[in-house]
C-alpha cells in the first residue's frame, strides 16, 4: 500500500514536471529600470506603495531624485472606489463592485520609452448590512489586493522594456 502511494506521487510530480508548470519567479527589471523615480501627485496610494515594494524586490533601487533616476514611472491616474452592482428589495446593497483604475507611462532620458498604459481591476463582494465592519475591512482588503496586482502587472510590463 505504501509503494503505491509513493508510486503515484512519483507520478504526479512527473506529470506536472513534464506539462511545463513551473512556479512564477521574482521579476527581474533591465539595467533600464535599475534606478526608476515614481513620479506620482500621490505618494500616499495604496498603489503607490505597492508599486515601490514590487520595484524593491524586483531589484531596482529608487532613485533619490528625478535627476538621478535612470528612468521615471509617470502615475497619470491613481483612481479606486465602488459601485453599486445590486439591490434588495428593502432598497438596500446586497452586492458592491471594488475598483482600481491606473494610467502610467514611462520614460528615460527625456524620451517616452512606453506610452500611457491604463489598468483596470475590479472585484465583487457580497455586502451584508448586519455585518457593517466586517465587509468594510473586507473592501479595504480587495483593494489592497487590487493595488498589488496592478503592481505586479506594471512590474512585468516594465522587465519586458
Amino acid at each position: 500500500m505504501r509503494t503505491r502511494a509513493s508510486l503515484l506521487v512519483v507520478l504526479a510530480t512527473a506529470l506536472i514536471a513534464g506539462c511545463g508548470f513551473h512556479l512564477r519567479g521574482d521579476v527581474r527589471l533591465s539595467a533600464r529600470m535599475s534606478e526608476p523615480w515614481v513620479e506620482a501627485s500621490d505618494r500616499y496610494t495604496p498603489f503607490y506603495d505597492e508599486l515601490t515594494t514590487t520595484l524593491g524586490s524586483a531589484g531596482a533601487t529608487l532613485a533619490a531624485g528625478r535627476d538621478a533616476a535612470t528612468a521615471v514611472i509617470h502615475v497619470h491616474e491613481d483612481d479606486t472606489g465602488r459601485n453599486v452592482l445590486t439591490i434588495s428589495a428593502r432598497n438596500t446593497p446586497q452586492e458592491y463592485e471594488v475598483f482600481y483604475t491606473v494610467e502610467y507611462s514611462v520614460s528615460a532620458g527625456g524620451q517616452e520609452i512606453l506610452p500611457r498604459q491604463k489598468l483596470t481591476l475590479t472585484r465583487v463582494y457580497a455586502y451584508d448590512d448586519t455585518a457593517v465592519l466586517a465587509k468594510q475591512h473586507e473592501e479595504s482588503d480587495i483593494r489592497q489586493a487590487l493595488a498589488r496586482e496592478l503592481a505586479g502587472l506594471v512590474a512585468v510590463r516594465l522587465a519586458a522594456l
